[in-house]
């Protein structure tokens, strides 16, 4: 299981979403099913060390992040 950031693209600001699934093409698909013809894009860079969950997280939840996404200027 993994856990990625996505954004969704709506209007004018995107909104920053935490995901849990069993694949980065699982949690895409997923926010695009709940927000569909929306554009739905990863955020990078990934944090390695808090990309592999625990099953007990529960696959296929998501959350509103409360932190702003990193740019790769930041590292």
């Amino acid at each position: 299981m993994i856990k990625v950031c996505v954004q969704v693209h709506e209007g004018t600001s995107p909104i920053t979403l935490v995901v849990w699934a069993e694949s980065i093409t699982q949690a895409v698909s997923l926010i695009e099913g709940r927000h569909p013809g929306r554009n739905v894009r990863v955020v990078f860079p990934i944090d390695p060390g808090e990309f592999f969950v625990s099953k007990e997280t529960g696959a296929g939840r998501a959350r509103r992040s409360t932190a702003a996404p990193r740019s790769w200027d930041e590292g």
